[in-house]
């Protein structure tokens, strides 16, 4: 499907530069690889493969994302933790009309103040993906975890 080189690369970035700043814990960062209109979904495979619309997470605006951001920053209190991703390569599978659908698999290892690591979800990303003048923006990102449960409480973007 894909025949442009410079459009893969610039997929694998958006992926890379995503990951590195929600696991650098630049909040104010994450709402802009996101176009103003655009969904934020993270769902378990079992209701995505059956279409069901139930979801752990669900925003659908830019200012919902935002949001999102302050109850991380000023009002949720947790025991800390840092996360870190490991992306798949992506795979586009169709270009058309300036937007792209993008897949790519995803683990979340989350590591405690106390130094234990774990598997927190696994995945896969399904995106679509807009070119815009400020460069490539997600006008959809769907995390469908694996995981059959989130342990505790999801409170970082995946």
């Amino acid at each position: 499907m894909m025949n442009d080189l410079q459009t893969y690369l610039d997929v694998a970035r958006l992926h890379a530069d995503y990951a590195a700043a929600v696991d650098s814990r630049q909040w104010a960062e994450w709402p802009e690889f996101f176009l103003d209109e655009c969904e934020y979904k993270i769902q378990p495979r079992e209701n995505f493969d059956r279409g069901l619309p139930l979801a752990t997470l669900y925003l659908i605006s830019k200012a919902m994302l935002k949001d999102r951001v302050y109850g991380i920053s000023e009002t949720l209190f947790h025991d800390p933790y840092y996360q870190r991703h490991v992306c798949g390569l992506p795979r586009i599978l169709q270009e058309a009309g300036g937007e792209l659908q993008v897949e790519a698999n995803y683990a979340v290892f989350r590591t405690k103040l106390t130094g234990e690591s774990t598997v927190f979800n696994v995945g896969r990303y399904i995106d679509r993906i807009r070119r815009t003048p400020d460069g490539l923006k997600f006008a959809s990102r769907l995390c469908v975890f694996d995981t059959e449960m989130i342990p505790n409480s999801l409170i970082y973007p995946i």
